[in-house]
């Protein structure tokens, strides 16, 4: 009982430390296909006339597959 403890202690910490690696990796990956997505849909009023940042990729909407 004394040995199977501290592993079973070890493995909630690296679990709680898998877990929030894997809400930081999805929130941001969460945030990155939203921005892209966003920029590449029709702009709302105001930002009609707004440049595309560099960064962002140009997604084709009628992709001839």
């Amino acid at each position: 009982m004394f040995l199977v403890e501290p592993a079973v202690s070890a493995a909630q910490e690296g679990a709680g430390v898998s877990l929030a690696a894997v809400f930081v990796i999805g929130f941001l990956a969460a945030a990155g296909l939203g921005s892209i997505a966003w920029y590449n849909s029709r702009r709302p009023t105001g930002w009609e006339d707004k440049e595309r940042p560099d960064i962002v990729p140009e997604v084709d909407p009628n992709p001839h597959v």
